[in-house]
């Protein structure tokens, strides 16, 4: 009986050491933070340039500059269009040729107009004049950048060389106000003014002074503004370039009332 009664106290002293020992064993680990080191990133570069690279086009978008390389123009088109006023449709050819810094437009709608045009990004502008002699008729194209300032590219016809122009707001609210412009003409030289833009018709009415006095009159679409120069004989007309080559156009001249629309497409 005693044997049995000290077994008995052993077995339990043993049993009860055993469970000490296993709740020992699973007791959890310390809670200790881990050190708040980044892993090694070997693409760390690359995304920081890819990133920079998003946000620079993010920010030239939201200035209204164009980040999307230009299409090329070049080519012969079909074109369907409209005349100003509810004048009647017309039909014809469009030939468009690269020349130097600026296009040559040529269209044959049973009459015969030549004309210039620049490009920037999708937005096209050209101005032309009846028959083959375009002397003394030129265009603009003004980007819109968000803090009201211009972009401008000019063409001239019987020029190759184009013109850039920047025009900063002075006074005035969306596109009409008083802008102080510098700029580099075809033949490279600076030069620097003040132009003022006015509502007029269905357009704007663009007033240039410094060394060289111009006027004309300008048609907007979108962040862009077409402005066609020169007299009654020159007219001008606006292109968005789609993505499958289509230019669809507003065209007009100098105190235009209303616009004639055209559909030009690539053959």
């Amino acid at each position: 009986m005693k044997k049995a009664s000290i077994f008995l106290i052993i077995f339990i002293a043993v049993f009860g050491f055993a469970c000490n020992m296993m709740k020992s064993e699973n007791k959890p680990a310390e809670n200790k933070p881990a050190e708040n080191k980044p892993a090694e990133n070997k693409s760390n570069s690359t995304n920081s340039n890819a990133n920079a690279n998003a946000n620079s086009n993010a920010n030239s978008a939201s200035s209204g500059e164009t980040t999307t390389a230009p299409k090329d123009i070049s080519g012969d088109y079909t074109v369907e269009g409209t005349n100003e006023g509810g004048g009647g449709n017309y039909k014809g050819t469009l030939a468009v040729q690269k020349r130097g810094d600026v296009y040559q437009f040529s269209w044959n709608t049973d009459t015969v107009f030549d004309g210039v045009g620049v490009q920037t990004g999708s937005a096209v502008a050209a101005a032309f004049a009846e028959g083959k002699d375009g002397t003394g008729c030129g265009v603009v194209l003004y980007q819109i950048n968000s803090d009201g300032s211009l972009n401008g590219k000019a063409g001239y016809w019987g020029e190759n060389k184009g013109e850039t122009e920047k025009a900063t707001r002075t006074s005035g609210t969306d596109l009409v106000g008083e802008y102080d412009i510098k700029g580099t003409n075809p033949e490279g030289k600076e030069y620097t003014g003040k132009l003022s833009v006015k509502s007029e018709g269905s357009g704007y009415a663009f007033a240039w002074t410094g060394g060289t006095n111009l006027k004309g009159f300008g048609i907007k679409q979108g962040n862009f503004v077409a402005v066609g120069l020169g007299d009654k004989k020159c007219g001008f007309v606006s292109y968005e370039v789609k993505s499958d080559g289509t230019m669809n156009g507003k065209w007009g001249g100098y105190g235009s009332t209303s616009v004639g629309t055209e559909t030009a497409k690539k053959k």
